[in-house]
């Protein structure tokens, strides 16, 4: 994972920058940069993981159809100029699926390149097609791009947001871009998340493409969706696995990331590198990672945490994620802490996941949506705010351990045709959440049968019930009743409801005061369904959550 940060202006203090771009220094500990475009500045942050070359290092400077090298002495402290010829600035963090083919392309047009990264192609990739290049590309990112000549800034982010943006206006109509609200703080008064799927221009943020949206649903019998399912997430999966550094994958145990290890490990034919976490009290799914890696061979770990470590963790999980979201907030615990494991134990710098499955396909309280149509909406719903929770929880935990997430359910693809798939085949009809999912690895026997067909637990649950126990005990005794209904008239956004909640927003709050407006609001079920009319957003409180917790 790397950092970005691109001040549009001419008017930025270097040192000042400097210091913003190292807030996220944890993104990309291998090399920082700040190059001064002319009228303004672009840093960035490189953790290496495609083109290990210091001719990967970016800004890329681009002029005459060739990557113009940029001097190397602008470390930390002072900004390169633009190398002379200099057309394209650009800093992006991202992964570029599928480059390759691109690249080729490109040099058949006389581009020429210097280093093996995939984000190296995409200052060639605007010159030839300008903003239409943002509609080609098969890729999670986030970039920045000065355009010299016409002395314009644009900038864009993925469809789902898996990659971090977000920006802020200074008072003299500065706009300024960085991977995470932290480094925005000393430079602009309000933040707001870059929205998914849109390109920025002149002022103006226009969409590029929406993948919860759906013109029309397939008429495919259940085989031929199981099919094109089975087909589209291994292809996900695989697509992933390319990489110039190690690669470890999260395993829980559940259904979503047991099947992108079991995916991986076939397509690699070879052990991978699965890590697994619990409390050293009531961890529901350390026995079932356990099962799976010993079904696919796995080089398993264990991480095993306590209270005091949950505890320990709050402050910096939610300065690291920049939200007080509840459910995103006891989710983050343990994956922080895992990827702390990783990251101190381990070589590996990119991380599989198992994020957006629920999205598309369900969670426990969709069983309670009224219709199929309410089913659709809440699907669309859940992938255009997915940014602000799941997404947003994967990406913290991970970077801010200097690792690379990628999420083999948020394939452009994959999630186009999922989406696409009629709603009534796609509730719970069939006794069983996700059915059709589990449908297509039926035959495959990638993990096995009893993992594939178990019940979901909520990723905090599993991880222990008395994580979430634990962290809502420590809320109560930090507020008398008094104090928290005191507490929470301080805040007219997203105002706390619970003692918990009221806890994470003021520790929110140290960090980023009045800065709320970066999340929309608590992710909770539907409420205006009946059965989800409920007062936590743990599935844990849901009539139907049955075995879903052992």
């Amino acid at each position: 994972m790397c950092s970005i940060l691109a001040f549009c202006g001419p008017d930025g203090n270097c040192e000042l920058i400097r210091e913003a771009l190292y807030e996220t220094a944890s993104r990309g500990p291998d090399m920082s940069r700040i190059i001064n475009t002319g009228n303004g500045w672009l840093g960035f942050n490189r953790l290496s993981i495609m083109g290990l070359s210091d001719e990967a290092m970016q800004p890329f400077a681009y002029g005459n159809h060739r990557t113009i090298p940029v001097s190397s002495g602008c470390g930390g402290r002072e900004a390169a100029s633009a190398p002379a010829g200099s057309e394209l600035l650009l800093v992006c963090n991202g992964e570029i699926y599928g480059f390759r083919p691109l690249k080729e392309a490109l040099k058949a047009k006389a581009y020429t390149f210097i280093s093996e990264s995939d984000c190296e192609i995409l200052p060639a990739l605007y010159r030839e097609y300008g903003v239409d290049m943002f509609g080609m590309l098969d890729a999670e990112f986030a970039m920045v791009l000065y355009d010299a000549p016409e002395d314009t800034y644009i900038a864009a982010r993925d469809p789902i947001g898996i990659r971090p943006l977000y920006y802020g206006q200074r008072d003299d109509g500065t706009y300024v871009f960085a991977s995470e609200p932290k480094s925005l703080m000393a430079l602009v008064d309000h933040i707001m998340p870059f929205p998914p799927g849109h390109y920025f221009k002149d002022g103006r943020f226009i969409r590029y493409h929406d993948p919860a949206a759906v013109s029309s649903f397939h008429s495919d019998d259940i085989d031929t969706v199981c099919a094109h399912i089975h087909d589209l997430l291994i292809k996900g999966v695989q697509k992933r696995l390319d990489s110039d550094t190690p690669l470890a994958f999260l395993l829980s145990g559940g259904l979503d990331s047991s099947l992108v290890c079991g995916i991986a490990a076939k397509l690699l034919e070879r052990p991978i590198e699965t890590w697994a976490i619990g409390m050293d009290v009531d961890a529901i799914d350390l026995k079932y990672a356990r099962q799976v890696a010993d079904y696919i061979h796995s080089d398993h770990h264990e991480v095993i945490i306590s209270k005091e470590d949950v505890l320990g963790a709050l402050n910096d999980v939610i300065k690291a994620l920049g939200t007080y979201d509840i459910t995103t907030i006891r989710a983050s615990v343990g994956m922080y802490l895992v990827c702390k494991a990783i990251h101190e134990k381990s070589d590996a710098r990119v991380i599989l996941t198992g994020e957006i499955s629920d999205e598309i396909f369900g969670y426990k309280y969709t069983d309670f949506a009224p219709n199929a149509e309410e089913f659709q909406k809440e699907a669309e719903k859940r992938i255009r705010q997915i940014h602000m929770y799941d997404v947003l929880r994967a990406d913290r935990c991970i970077s801010v351990n200097s690792l690379e997430a990628r999420v083999p359910f948020g394939d452009l693809d994959f999630v186009a045709y999922c989406m696409a798939i009629d709603p009534e085949m796609k509730m719970n009809r069939y006794g069983k959440g996700k059915y059709l999912l589990r449908r297509a690895f039926e035959k495959d026997a990638l993990i096995p049968e009893s993992i594939l067909w178990r019940e979901k637990a909520a990723f905090s649950d599993a991880v222990g019930h008395s994580l979430k126990d634990d962290l809502a005990e420590f809320a109560e005794i930090s507020y008398s009743d008094a104090a928290y209904e005191e507490g929470i008239l301080k805040y007219d956004h997203a105002r706390p409801f619970t003692k918990e909640s009221l806890l994470y927003r003021e520790i929110f709050e140290k960090y980023y005061p009045g800065q709320s407006g970066m999340v929309s609001d608590f992710w909770m079920p539907n409420r205006n369904w009946e059965g989800c009319d409920v007062s936590d957003p743990s599935a844990r409180v849901l009539s139907n959550y049955g075995d879903s917790g052992k």
